[in-house]
């Protein structure tokens, strides 16, 4: 299962009890292999919204560390996607910030114009990512994951639509200056986030606008990144800029991710309106993906996992023991 917020927070960034535990927890009992717990932001002014869940203090581990735990006593592995909205940030009393002072959607007026980051900005968000890595682990997980898709601030450094700085700034330009941020992030991570517990990076492959990044530009960053420490790429696309039109459709995604684990040799998380189990189970059968993620299908139906089993006939450790006569 794929991060997706949930909104269901408030101003502390808190897990809530009524919410977030019973939403994780039916997903395991459900089958799915590895959930990835929501957007959970690095620093307050990182939320998407007021109502994201947060990282950026010690009084979070608490509340994270119950939800492994329910995730992890039905069999599932525990992710967590540490983030930075950047200029999508829509708490409007935050300092808003981004690698070029470029509004998302002038015409909204959710958003709001963001400052230019300078080097210590710069410097205080890659800290932020280390400290939300200690955080998690302390908090039990499995596996992070870092936010560099959806137009979010990774992502804003990354795509040559958000990120206007020029090659004079180490952080803009070239492909290699624009992956520097991810870089040294990921760098910053790695320096508590043990050898033994993966990293996966969440991208946007296509911008979906002209002079945008396509999934062989996001192939070569990832290349000049991966040696920090990525062992997974979870691949997506789209929402860098307002003015993007995207027209998805089932497995629109796929291509993009056999691109990127053809040229960076890593493996990858794919997916995109993947609604049925024989479409899953080509994906992997022909190696087109190395994982299969679903999203809004595990909104819609929380056991597909056990329900796609008995479809195609899989023999697997069914979890939920109370369950079992549903599979004979």
């Amino acid at each position: 299962m794929p991060p997706m917020c949930m909104y269901s927070s408030d101003e502390s960034g808190d897990v809530k009890e009524e919410w977030h535990l019973n939403h994780y927890e039916t997903r395991s009992v459900g089958g799915a292999g590895l959930i990835i717990v929501e957007a959970t932001a690095v620093e307050s002014r990182g939320r998407i919204s007021a109502r994201d869940l947060g990282i950026w203090d010690d009084n979070h581990i608490k509340g994270l560390s119950e939800i492994v735990k329910r995730v992890k006593r039905h069999g599932a592995a525990a992710g967590i996607q540490l983030a930075h909205a950047g200029r999508k940030c829509t708490v409007k009393h935050e300092d808003i910030i981004a690698p070029s002072p470029l509004n998302f959607d002038p015409a909204d007026s959710a958003y709001s114009n963001p400052r230019e980051m300078d080097e210590k900005d710069i410097n205080y968000v890659i800290n932020s990512f280390r400290k939300g890595a200690r955080r998690a682990l302390e908090a039990g997980f499995d596996i992070i994951e870092i936010h560099g898709a959806h137009g979010y601030l990774i992502n804003e450094f990354l795509s040559p639509v958000t990120n206007r700085r020029n090659d004079a700034s180490p952080y803009g330009g070239t492909a290699e200056n624009r992956a520097r941020f991810l870089l040294e992030i990921t760098r910053e991570v790695r320096k508590v986030w043990p050898e033994d517990k993966p990293v996966s990076l969440r991208i946007s492959a296509k911008d979906y606008m002209e002079g945008g990044n396509e999934p062989e530009d996001l192939a070569e960053m990832i290349n000049l990144v991966k040696n920090e420490g990525i062992d997974i790429v979870h691949v997506s696309s789209g929402g860098v800029d307002a003015k993007a039109v995207l027209h998805p459709f089932h497995g629109y995604q796929i291509p993009a991710a056999e691109i990127i684990r053809r040229e960076t040799g890593l493996p990858v998380i794919a997916g995109g309106l993947v609604t049925d189990s024989s479409m899953a189970q080509e994906i992997i059968r022909n190696e087109r993906a190395d994982l299969v993620f679903l999203g809004r299908e595990l909104l819609r139906n929380p056991y597909f996992p056990l329900q796609a089993a008995k479809e195609l006939r899989s023999e697997i450790n069914y979890r939920p023991v109370q369950y079992e006569r549903a599979y004979l």
